[in-house]
């Protein structure tokens, strides 16, 4: 959590916040102590639409169109630095189909856990690169070992 925290909250601009976009599942998975997630615009998608005016620096959106023609208009613009889609499924499966996409973080654990969300496949034109913000080494927390790969796309 601390790589993630870190990774989606740096910015170069220090009067700049990064943006992380995630879908309504992930929103909820958030212990409330934790929303919004801090030192970041927080961007929910719900096709329902959501009530988030208690919280600050979030918005939502009704769809991933929504959210990006946001970020696209101009004063908006001049607020963020980087665009971080934290989840869920179907918001990678669109992600990965995007213009936009550009590089991914993956964090790949070297356990079997019973799962019933998973990540969907990876484009073919992803090539794994060196970051130097991330680490090669294998990690573990509460003995579970994990490492980092970064990807960025081809064409």
């Amino acid at each position: 959590m601390a790589f993630f925290r870190t990774m989606t909250s740096a910015t170069e601009d220090k009067s700049k916040k990064n943006v992380v976009i995630m879908g309504r599942r992930t929103w909820e998975s958030i212990p409330a102590q934790f929303k919004p997630l801090p030192n970041r615009i927080n961007f929910v998608l719900s096709r329902s639409g959501l009530n988030l005016d208690q919280y600050s620096n979030t918005q939502s959106f009704t769809s991933f169109r929504e959210a990006l023609d946001k970020l696209e208009e101009s004063a908006f613009r001049q607020l963020y630095e980087n665009v971080w889609i934290i989840g869920g499924s179907s918001l990678y499966k669109e992600t990965f189909r995007s213009p936009h996409f550009h590089r991914l973080y993956l964090t790949k654990i070297h356990k079997e856990f019973d799962c019933d969300t998973f990540l969907p496949a990876l484009p073919g034109n992803l090539k794994e690169i060196s970051d130097p913000a991330v680490t090669e080494d294998i990690q573990e927390e509460n003995d579970i070992e994990y490492t980092f790969q970064v990807f960025e796309v081809t064409n």
